[in-house]
């Protein structure tokens, strides 16, 4: 099995946060690999990391370990906890983030994190449970404990819901709910959906205080420094611009709507 660690949190680079959590579990386990998916999410940005992780998880092998520490409820009563869904394992706080990984499906296995001696302390910080509890667990389980090796089986995990894109018979909306490095803007609209909607009509799509015509295969189909819109790898709608920034150019947003009309 994989002794790898990937971490996602809303730490930053800067801080000694993510070194702290990775200093503790190279104590506990020297040959764990660790893996960065980011450390930039927006501060408490609990679906924003879903999002990231989510769209990661299928190129990882067998038995790696997610850590996940975004967590705005840190030091309060919401549960720390680990999960096995499929051949993937997760650990963190049970604030709704790993019911939207999961899209609402149930986890095959669930522990709450209660077995204070896989903790690095057993008084751990009110304010950094993820260098305390959730990366000594992390280590734990990457060197091959089982889930109730470190925790007490639990039912349910705390749900949260993506929002979903509405459709009609004239169009779609949707919203961004990503801004990448670049300024793409990713929605919440699948291919699929679009498909099945759009049944071969012309487009128009209202993104910001922009308005784009058609849908293209990739980035270079249009001039440099051109808008347009077109499927992520994810196969998400994205309004983008060639080699610029679609957030800056139309004024978009995390959360704002996109419509999409279908002309005949």
């Amino acid at each position: 099995m994989a002794k790898i660690v990937t971490l996602t949190t809303d730490f930053g680079v800067r801080d000694a946060y993510v070194a702290s959590m990775k200093g503790t579990m190279a104590r506990i386990d020297p040959d764990i690999r660790f893996i960065d998916i980011t450390n930039e999410i927006g501060p408490q940005d609990v679906m924003g990391a879903a999002f990231v992780l989510r769209t990661t998880l299928p190129h990882f092998p067998a038995g790696t370990v997610h850590l996940v520490v975004v967590d705005p409820g840190v030091g309060t009563d919401r549960r720390a906890v680990a999960l096995r869904h499929g051949e993937q394992r997760f650990v963190g706080p049970d604030n709704g983030l790993f019911s939207l990984v999961l899209d609402g499906q149930t986890p095959d296995e669930l522990v709450e994190l209660n077995k204070t001696q896989y903790w690095r302390t057993t008084a751990p910080s009110r304010t950094f449970q993820g260098r305390d509890v959730f990366a000594p667990v992390a280590a734990h389980l990457a060197s091959g404990r089982s889930l109730r090796d470190v925790g007490t089986p639990v039912d349910e995990l705390h749900r949260l819901q993506w929002a979903l894109p509405i459709s009609d018979d004239q169009g779609i909306q949707g919203w961004v709910v990503h801004v990448d490095h670049y300024g793409n803007c990713i929605t919440n609209i699948h291919r699929d959906n679009f498909e099945s909607s759009r049944r071969g009509r012309s487009l128009k799509c209202f993104a910001g205080n922009g308005i784009l015509f058609d849908v293209y295969n990739t980035y270079g189909d249009v001039a440099p420094g051109e808008p347009l819109v077109l499927f992520d790898s994810s196969d998400l709608l994205e309004v983008a611009v060639n080699a610029g920034n679609a957030s800056e150019l139309f004024d978009i947003r995390k959360g704002d709507t996109v419509n999409l009309i279908f002309v005949d």
